[in-house]
């Protein structure tokens, strides 16, 4: 006779390494290099300084400086 095995838990651990599976799959289809981030990161960061220099200065416009 074979081993006594508890059905459930074998459910569970079938369907846990499909998911690790399906998890691996992800990775290598939308994952990103690390290069790619910071890459993403530097532009991000360089349209906002972009962005805020294009910026009026309230207290430059108010202040009533000639200069």
């Amino acid at each position: 006779m074979g081993d006594v095995v508890n059905l459930k838990r074998f459910k569970k651990r079938g369907e846990r390494e499909q998911a690790a599976k399906q998890a691996e799959a992800n990775r290598a289809l939308f994952g990103r290099t690390k290069s790619e981030r910071a890459r993403d990161e530097f532009l991000g960061e360089r349209s906002a300084r972009a962005l805020d220099q294009h910026l009026l200065d309230p207290k430059r416009i108010d202040s009533g400086d000639a200069s």
